[in-house]
């Protein structure tokens, strides 16, 4: 390269960091003329009141912000920056503003921050060309913003127009109470839901609540109707999933449809309490195991409340689906069943994890492998003979035979004990009880003949 091309493209850098620099300085100012701008061109937010431009304006400030710093730090926009766009919406639409005129506010603050790039840009080629480099990230961002607040405003809008009418309520409670609609409205929002009274579908229940807020219904209103309206969508295909806000819970009673297990569903659960946490909205979920039909609501929402016991401080998602009936034990023991675990075991275990925990995972893999070495060793990567090895340690320290099934089962027992132990505020326990059913279920089916 050059040292002309090298002394342009330097300058150009320099006219965009110029550029942007100035922008972030006159911030401020660049809102008021966006939220003016808005105003006159948009009727439906001209006749909203002074509370109403206030947050159009935060929002504007909010955006401009995130803008500049996708743009100072030349990287892509990602939801993080955007968090504060779900509520925003949900605003929005609960003002009653059209999707139209919501977008169209989008292409006005768009616009404006474009002309006044153009204008600090100036006529001299290096500020033209800084100016040329910018469009395409902006439209990235634009679309990009514009589309997630347009999603997130038809999810609202659509949970809105299902929960305006108080059957959705009514009905959670008449099936919490282990009755079942017979007539009229709330009979007919059961069939919508896929709760029919006669019908024996397979279901879940799941309570959510907001992960660090207070048990109050006052605490986090607008983070926990969004989050309900995330959560009726979650069974996906058009279907609608029953979810209401109930005090300072979340209740829904998603309906497994053909094809869909209670695995799957859990991991849609998964996917959208993390997506609502880089959004700023945090939830603790417990899911219950599968009913069959709308009798078992009662004790299915009885287990989902029993398994929040088991999520971290800081949210996530207990989901008895994922959990075996041992491992539900273990979770639940008290501190004598520990005491009863023997101390050369447990200072085995201490060692082992602070080391990496190779030999608890090589005694999980030899009882998942149904105590076939070779399948064990296969599935942890390792020679036969270095699981062998590994075998004759753990018998050395604990007196304990991996063949012999009241050996390994009293092994199981105690590492299930241990996941239980507040290490990481309850990750660890539910994410070990989970790996052990999958991982079983992994070992299984790589051997079973084809």
């Amino acid at each position: 390269m050059s040292t002309g091309s090298s002394t342009v493209e330097a300058a150009v850098r320099a006219e965009r960091t110029r550029i942007l620099s100035e922008l972030l300085r006159d911030l401020q100012e660049l809102a008021d003329v966006a939220v003016t701008t808005m105003r006159e061109e948009i009727p439906a937010y001209e006749a909203q009141g002074p509370a109403f431009h206030a947050d159009v304006r935060d929002q504007v400030v909010k955006h401009y912000r995130a803008k500049l710093g996708v743009l100072l730090e030349d990287r892509t926009v990602t939801l993080e920056d955007i968090t504060f766009t779900r509520r925003a919406a949900m605003r929005r639409a609960r003002a009653g503003v059209a999707l139209a005129d919501y977008i169209n506010a989008f292409r006005v603050g768009q616009q404006v921050f474009w002309e006044a790039v153009v204008e600090r840009a100036g006529h001299r080629f290096a500020g033209c060309e800084a100016a040329l480099s910018l469009a395409a990230p902006l439209m990235r961002y634009c679309d990009f913003a514009s589309t997630h607040a347009a999603n997130a405003y038809m999810e609202f809008q659509q949970y809105t127009a299902a929960e305006a009418a108080r059957e959705s309520r009514d009905l959670l409670e008449t099936l919490l109470a282990g009755a079942v609609p017979t007539r009229g409205r709330e009979l007919a929002a059961a069939q919508a839901y896929g709760l029919a009274p006669d019908a024996r579908t397979p279901l879940l229940v799941v309570i959510a609540v907001l992960a660090g807020l207070p048990g109050v219904p006052e605490a986090g209103i607008d983070a926990r109707h969004s989050a309900c309206a995330a959560v009726a969508r979650i069974t996906g295909n058009g279907a609608r999933t029953l979810s209401v806000v109930r005090q300072s819970e979340i209740v829904a009673i998603p309906v497994l449809g053909p094809g869909t297990g209670p695995e799957e569903l859990c991991d849609r659960l998964q996917a959208l309490v993390t997506s609502l946490a880089a959004e700023g909205i945090r939830l603790a979920m417990g899911v219950s195991t599968v009913s069959a039909g709308a009798a078992q609501i009662p004790r299915a929402y009885q287990e989902a409340a029993a398994v929040l016991d088991f999520v971290p401080e800081e949210g996530g998602l207990a989901a008895l689906p994922r959990i075996t009936p041992f491992h539900y034990l273990a979770l639940k023991a008290d501190d004598t069943a520990r005491n009863l675990v023997d101390p050369r075991i447990t200072s085995l275990l201490s060692e082992d994890r602070a080391r990496g925990g190779v030999l608890t995972a090589t005694i999980r893999a030899f009882a998942a492998a149904d105590l076939n070495l070779r399948a064990a060793a296969e599935q942890l990567q390792i020679h036969p003979n270095t699981a062998q090895y590994r075998l004759r340690r753990i018998q050395e320290r604990t007196g304990r035979s991996l063949r012999s099934i009241n050996d390994l089962v009293e092994l199981l027992v105690a590492i299930a004990l241990q996941d239980t132990l507040p290490t990481n505020a309850g990750r660890e326990r539910l994410a070990a009880a989970t790996n052990e059913r999958r991982g079983r279920s992994d070992v299984r089916s790589s051997h079973e003949p084809r």
